[in-house]
C-alpha cells in the first residue's frame, strides 16, 4: 500500500474507532438516548471526518517531502477510512437495545483496533500483542473517560 494511503487509511481507523466509542460510550452514560447517540455518530463521521482530512492535509503538506498528489491521497484516504469506520457504529445503535449496541459497539471497535495493530506490527517487525495492547489501553482510557464525564453530565445538568 502506497505510504500516502496507509497514512490517510490508519489514522482515519485509529481515530475514527476511538473518538467515534468515546462519543458513544459519553452520551450513553449521560443521556440514555438512542436518538441523540445517531445524532452524535453521524456528526461525528461528517465534522470529524472533515476536521481530520484537512488536518492531514495541513500536516503533510507541513513536511515538504510530498508531492500534491500524495498529499491529497492522504487526505481523502483519511476523510473515506475515517467516515466507514465512525459511521459503521450507528448499525448496532439502530438496530439492538442500546446496552447491547454500545457492547457491540465496544467489541467491533476493540476488535478493528486489534487486528489494524496486529498488522502494523507484522510489518514493521515488532512484537504484536505490545503493539495489540498499547492500542487498546489507550482506547480504553478515552472510553473510561469519556463513559465518566457523561455520567457527571447528566448528574449536574439533570437535577
Amino acid at each position: 500500500m502506497k505510504h500516502s494511503l496507509k497514512t490517510g487509511f490508519s489514522f482515519g481507523l485509529t481515530s475514527g474507532i476511538i473518538t467515534t466509542l468515546g462519543l458513544i460510550v459519553g452520551l450513553h452514560s449521560g443521556t440514555h438516548s438512542r436518538i441523540v447517540i445517531i445524532g452524535g455518530i453521524i456528526t461525528i463521521a461528517i465534522a470529524d471526518s472533515l476536521s481530520d482530512s484537512v488536518g492531514i492535509h495541513i500536516s503533510e503538506e507541513s513536511e515538504c517531502k510530498h508531492n500534491s498528489r500524495e498529499i491529497w491521497e492522504s487526505t481523502i484516504s483519511t476523510l473515506v477510512s475515517k467516515f466507514i469506520f465512525s459511521i459503521s457504529f450507528v448499525i448496532p445503535v439502530i438496530f439492538l437495545s442500546l446496552s447491547t449496541a454500545m457492547i457491540v459497539s465496544l467489541i467491533w471497535g476493540f476488535s478493528l483496533i486489534s487486528i489494524f495493530s496486529y498488522y502494523t506490527a507484522k510489518l514493521g517487525k515488532s512484537k504484536p500483542w505490545k503493539s495489540i495492547l498499547e492500542h487498546l489501553a489507550i482506547a480504553l482510557i478515552v472510553i473510561v473517560i469519556t463513559h465518566y464525564v457523561g455520567v457527571w453530565i447528566s448528574i449536574t445538568f439533570t437535577q
